[in-house]
C-alpha cells in the first residue's frame, strides 16, 4: 500500500533537465508494466519554411531542452492514463491555460507518420515515434466547458497542435570537428509545431507554484 501511495507522488526538481530525465524514464517504465509499447510525439521542425532534412541536425534540435524551445519539447514520451501539464495558453476563457493538470487518455495522429527508426537512446528500441500527431484527448477536470463535446466523454477535450519559433546558436549543437575556428555565433530561427505537454512524473519547482500538492518526492 505504501509504494503504490509514493508511486503516484510527482517529483520536485530545480533544473528543467532533470526533470525530462526522469519523465523519460518513468514514462517507459509505466509504459512497461502495462503493456504498453512505448510511444513517442516527434515536434515538427521546419527552418525559413522548409523541413529539416539533415539527420543529425534534425536529432540534436529534438534534444534541446524545452526550456530553450519556447516550452514545446522535440520528444514527448505519451502513456495512456499518465498525468502531464500544459505548457501554452491554449484557450484562457476555457481553463487551458499554462501550467493546467490534466490526464492524457488517446494520440490522435495520422496511420502513416509513425515509424521506429531510433531518434533517441532515451528510449528503447520498440518505441514508435509519431511525426505527425494531430491532437492529444486529454481530461482536464478544472476546463471550463459546460457541454461534452461530440462524442467524447466528460472533461475529454483534444488538445491540438502549437507553433512557436526560437532561436538556436548552432555552433552550440555542432560535433566539434565541424565547428567554425572564429568564434563567431551562428544563429538559425526555428520554427516548431508540438503538442504543448510535459509528462507530471517530474515537475520542476517554477511549475509547481500555486498547485495544491497532497504528496511530493523532494530531493
Amino acid at each position: 500500500m505504501t509504494q503504490w501511495f509514493w508511486r503516484r507522488a510527482p517529483i520536485l526538481v530545480f533544473r528543467n533537465e532533470v526533470g525530462t530525465q526522469l519523465n523519460c524514464k518513468a514514462a517507459i517504465h509505466n509504459a512497461t508494466q502495462s503493456g504498453y509499447t512505448p510511444i513517442v510525439c516527434v515536434a515538427q521542425d521546419t527552418c525559413k519554411d522548409k523541413p529539416i532534412e539533415d539527420p543529425t541536425f534534425m536529432k540534436k534540435l529534438l534534444e534541446i531542452s524545452d526550456s530553450k524551445t519556447e516550452q514545446l519539447p522535440g520528444l514527448l514520451p505519451f502513456v495512456p492514463g499518465m498525468s502531464a501539464i500544459l505548457t501554452q495558453n491554449i484557450a484562457i476563457e476555457l481553463g487551458f491555460i499554462n501550467g493546467i493538470n490534466g490526464i492524457f487518455r488517446q494520440l490522435v495522429y495520422q496511420s502513416d507518420s509513425i515509424s521506429t527508426d531510433v531518434l533517441s537512446q532515451a528510449f528503447p528500441s520498440n518505441t514508435q515515434y509519431v511525426h505527425r500527431p494531430l491532437n492529444a484527448l486529454s481530461e482536464i477536470a478544472r476546463s471550463k466547458v459546460e457541454c461534452n463535446l461530440e462524442e467524447l466523454q466528460p472533461k475529454l477535450v483534444p488538445i491540438p497542435l502549437m507553433e512557436q519559433t526560437f532561436r538556436v546558436d548552432i555552433t552550440d549543437i555542432l560535433p566539434k570537428g565541424k565547428k567554425s575556428i572564429s568564434n563567431e555565433k551562428a544563429i538559425l530561427s526555428i520554427k516548431r509545431r508540438a503538442l504543448p505537454f510535459v509528462p507530471a512524473y517530474c515537475i520542476t519547482t517554477h511549475k509547481s507554484q500555486g498547485q495544491t500538492l497532497h504528496k511530493v518526492v523532494i530531493d
